[in-house]
C-alpha cells in the first residue's frame, strides 16, 4: 500500500468574500513525481502555502505525513516558492553552504554538497561571485539549490523551471529525476505541460479553485478522450468528413481527428474498406497542454 506524503482533504480558503479553494482533495504518494496544475490565480500557491502553514485553511485539512506542517519539518522538506529571495550581496558558494547548515548540515558537508551542485548546474566559475551580478537564469538554479542542498525527502517547488532558457529546464528536470530515483518525493507547479509529460507520475488540475482532473498521466488523458489517430500508409488517405477531419498529412504519415462519438474501430474499418494500405494505426491520446488549453476554456 502506497505511503501518502501530502494529503489534502476538503480544502478550503477564502479571502473575505472572495473564495479562492473550494472543497479540494488530492494526495501525494512517497517517491511519486506530482503536478499541481491551473492557470494564473487558480489558487495553487495559496493551497501550498496552507500546506506549509503559512496562512490557514478556511475549512479542510492539508497535512504532511498525516500531521500539519512544523518548523520540525524544515529539514525534510524542501519548498522553492513563488517568489524568489536571494542575498543579492552574497557570495554565491557562501550562500549556498549557509543554507545547508541552516537546515542541519555541517559546514564540511554543506560545502561538498555546494561544490557540487554548482559543478552540476555549469555554475562552477561563479563560486567566488556576488549573487547581484548572475543572471536571472542563474540565480534560478541558486535558488533551486537553496531547496535541495541537504536531499530533503520532499520537495514543494512552485514553477521550478521559471526563466530557464531550454538547456538549463532540461538541466534542472534531469535533477529532479535523479533525484526521485533517490527517493525523494517531488510535487511541483507547472506551466510547461511538456515538463509534466516528461517528469510527472501524477497530476491534479483545478479550475478557479475546485478540482477538474486527478490522477495519472495516461489515466487523465484516456479519462479525457481519445480522439486522434495516426496512420502509416501509402497512396491517399481518403476523405470520410462524417467520421474523421485530416489535420495533417506528409510523408506517409497522417493524423486523423476524429469526429464527436466517432470510434476508431468505424475509421479503421472504412479505410480498409476503401483499400488504404497502412503499415501502422494506433489511436494517440491528446498532449496535457490541449486537456490544460480545453479545461481552462470550458
Amino acid at each position: 500500500m502506497s505511503e501518502m506524503v501530502v494529503s489534502v482533504e476538503k480544502f478550503s480558503k477564502r479571502f473575505g468574500n472572495i473564495q479562492v479553494v473550494t472543497d479540494l482533495s488530492f494526495d501525494v504518494q512517497r517517491g511519486e513525481t506530482f503536478a499541481f496544475l491551473g492557470a494564473n490565480g487558480s489558487g495553487k500557491t495559496t493551497t501550498i502555502r496552507c500546506l506549509l502553514n503559512i496562512m490557514k485553511p478556511t475549512a479542510g485539512s492539508v497535512l504532511i505525513h498525516d500531521r500539519p506542517y512544523t518548523i520540525e519539518m524544515a529539514s525534510d522538506v524542501g519548498y522553492l516558492p513563488e517568489e524568489r529571495g536571494l542575498y543579492l550581496d552574497s557570495n554565491v558558494l557562501e550562500t549556498v553552504v549557509y543554507f545547508g547548515t541552516l537546515k542541519g548540515m555541517t559546514v564540511n558537508a554543506a560545502t561538498n554538497a555546494a561544490t557540487s551542485y554548482l559543478e552540476r548546474v555549469n555554475l562552477a566559475d561563479k563560486q567566488k561571485a556576488k549573487i547581484k551580478t548572475l543572471s536571472s537564469g542563474q540565480q534560478q538554479k541558486i535558488q533551486l539549490g537553496l531547496t535541495i542542498i541537504n536531499g530533503p525527502k520532499l520537495l514543494i517547488l512552485d514553477e521550478p523551471t521559471k526563466g530557464l532558457d531550454p538547456v538549463n529546464r532540461e538541466l534542472l528536470l534531469d535533477i529532479l529525476t535523479d533525484m526521485k530515483q533517490q527517493g525523494t518525493t517531488i510535487m511541483f507547479i507547472a506551466h510547461q505541460m511538456e515538463e509534466v509529460e516528461k517528469i510527472a507520475d501524477r497530476l491534479v488540475m483545478i479550475k478557479n479553485g475546485r478540482r477538474e482532473l486527478y490522477g495519472d498521466v495516461i489515466g487523465v488523458k484516456q479519462q479525457f478522450g481519445e480522439n486522434r489517430v495516426h496512420i502509416e500508409f501509402s497512396g491517399r488517405v481518403p476523405r470520410h468528413d462524417d467520421l474523421y477531419s485530416i489535420e495533417t498529412s506528409e510523408n506517409n504519415l497522417a493524423e486523423l481527428l476524429m469526429k464527436p462519438g466517432v470510434t476508431p474501430d468505424r475509421i479503421f474499418k472504412a479505410l480498409a474498406a476503401d483499400d488504404l494500405s497502412m503499415s501502422r494505426f494506433e489511436v494517440a491520446l491528446p498532449s496535457l497542454q490541449e486537456i490544460f488549453v480545453t479545461v481552462q476554456q470550458r
